[in-house]
């Protein structure tokens, strides 16, 4: 057979269903192989959109996202989307075109060096010349991308390859599923010094970050937590590890985590940090952050043990064995103290919504209402309105939170929704944008009517680039330069381009009634929540600043 007829063996045997991307002449055998293969291929409008939509894939459904584009631009295109996936550490497989083997390194037509451009933000990535080599590399490819801390691989395929054929006798073979997982030499003797350190805690606070999503140590986490009688906050990414109404869990904690976190995790003793790699954004300043503190870092990335905060105790190794280990074990002391204080701060930071104008941290609060009980999962982009979900929306099951945490990459949530909606057909779908960040793509909405998708987009909409204007006002002067944003665009009229309903709301009551007509509608809809421009998320930690430092954002 070809080798594009193998790599779409090779696609089936991996369990991939489907795949995103956009064709091009270098890519084009691959295309042919697939038309009328059981692999369903998903035409996005850019391939930006195709990253970020199997990246959304493999975060909803915990595999292996797949992107597909040729050589040259559609490549360079797909940059954005592996950065994103790197940084959040989501499995994805990127298979781009490349020229003919005998053109590489002759400038020939679109013609580009991606293994070398996207070597800093993939965790490996191969350029394939042997096409006896091809369904091997495409093995190790899935493999190294779901194994030990996931990330994205590129695999470049030069046309030749797609093209000649080859008895591919190994194409039925097995390829380990997990790498050796590495783990402390010493693990044994750290956990009995973790479970020591929390056993005489006074007052122990367990940082849930992404990495347990990642290892679907949700379960173990929550019996620790309530054997042990712990608080927990979580991260931006680790929100559903836990659910968002349990007694024990305290909310997101961070730059722009809440007072009741925040507040815990400055007055701790010892901090149970699970899968986080102590972002500057969650941190603040790193040495008032440790100071005083026993830091218990489990984490099954070694490199990320010290690199930012010093661990007391490192536990390098898979974290549902780490914690169920530590529930065995930790003697928790009275702790009652401890939750009297974290109560008093909970009666006195209590978010309110009270306002009778609508904005966004009540339009979360009437999703957190209207969608009780029901299978959401909650997609933002960038921006204000991605703090404002992270602070108020209640989610109570590991990936159903999806957000670009390291990288930050405005564009990124419809694409990511609609990949999580293909890959998650049991659960609907609820993308939250700014109007600043659907203008990035926001052409993917195409996408998502051609593909019938009940997705429904709720555009927060301020008439500006809302967190750079609240940067602006903080700390530039309130000198909004190119953050307001004029011209008002009509939402209703660009949806309704791609066959899309939209209604506008300016008031509560507009908004409840748009968003129950849209849940019991089939196909995407678009609500536009019109807010005031001058409303900042709050609270806000000063950028390197200790975690009690508050930006006043009036």
């Amino acid at each position: 057979m070809t080798g594009a007829q193998a790599i779409v063996e090779c696609l089936r045997k991996q369990g991939v269903d489907t795949v995103f991307g956009y064709p091009g002449g270098t890519i084009l055998p691959l295309y042919d192989a697939l038309y009328g293969s059981p692999v369903r291929h998903v035409l996005t409008v850019h391939e930006q959109g195709a990253a970020h939509a199997a990246d959304g894939y493999a975060r909803a459904s915990g595999r292996v996202g797949v992107c597909i584009a040729t050589s040259g631009p559609g490549a360079t295109n797909l940059v954005t989307g592996l950065a994103a996936a790197f940084m959040d550490s989501v499995p994805v497989v990127a298979i781009t075109g490349q020229v003919q083997t005998n053109l590489i390194g002759r400038d020939a037509f679109q013609e580009i060096d991606i293994t070398g451009i996207t070597m800093p933000i993939t965790k490996h990535n191969f350029l394939v010349k042997d096409i006896g080599k091809l369904p091997e590399t495409l093995r190790r490819a899935f493999n190294i991308a779901q194994s030990g801390r996931p990330g994205p691989v590129l695999v470049d395929i030069p046309r030749d390859i797609q093209t000649n054929k080859h008895d591919f006798t190994d194409l039925d073979a097995e390829y380990p599923r997990q790498l050796l997982v590495r783990q402390s030499p010493d693990l044994a003797a750290l956990l009995a010094k973790a479970a020591a350190a929390i056993s005489a805690a006074e007052r122990p606070v367990i940082i849930a970050g992404g990495g347990c999503i990642s290892a679907n140590a949700g379960p173990a986490l929550i019996r620790f937590s309530e054997e042990c009688r712990l608080p927990v906050v979580t991260t931006l990414m680790g929100i559903g590890a836990m659910p968002g109404n349990h007694p024990n869990l305290l909310g997101m904690t961070g730059l722009h985590g809440l007072k009741l976190a925040n507040h815990a995790v400055h007055a701790a003793d010892v901090l149970i940090v699970t899968g986080s790699r102590f972002n500057d954004r969650v941190t603040g300043d790193r040495a008032r952050y440790a100071d005083g503190k026993i830091i218990i870092h489990i984490d099954i990335d070694p490199a990320e043990v010290h690199k930012n905060v010093d661990a007391a105790v490192p536990l390098v190794g898979e974290m549902n064995n780490i914690l169920n280990e530590l529930t065995q074990t930790v003697q928790p002391g009275d702790l009652s103290g401890w939750w009297e204080t974290i109560t008093d701060w909970q009666a006195l930071y209590n978010a309110t919504t009270d306002s009778q104008n609508l904005s966004a941290p009540w339009v979360m609060s009437e999703l957190n209402r209207q969608l009780t009980g029901k299978e959401v999962i909650y997609v933002t982009d960038v921006g204000q309105h991605q703090m404002w979900a992270a602070q108020h929306l209640v989610v109570n099951s590991p990936r159903c939170f999806l957000t670009s945490g390291g990288l930050g990459a405005m564009g990124f949530g419809l694409p990511a929704a609609l990949g999580a909606q293909l890959s998650r057909p049991d659960k609907r779908v609820v993308h939250i944008v700014g109007d600043g960040a659907l203008k990035m793509t926001g052409c993917e909405l195409y996408t998502v009517s051609a593909e019938g998708l009940s997705i429904i987009s709720i555009v927060v909409n301020n008439n500006s680039l809302g967190m750079v204007r609240q940067l602006q006002h903080c700390f530039f002067n309130k000198r909004y330069s190119a953050s307001l944003l004029p011209a008002p665009m009509d939402f209703t009229a660009f949806a309704s381009a791609f066959g899309i309903p939209a209604t506008v709301t300016n008031s509560q009551e507009e908004f409840s009634q748009a968003f129950a007509a849209a849940w019991e509608r089939q196909g995407p809809s678009m609500i536009i929540a019109n807010i005031a421009t001058d409303d900042l998320v709050s609270p806000m930690i000063a950028p390197g600043g200790a975690m009690d430092a508050y930006v006043d954002v009036k």
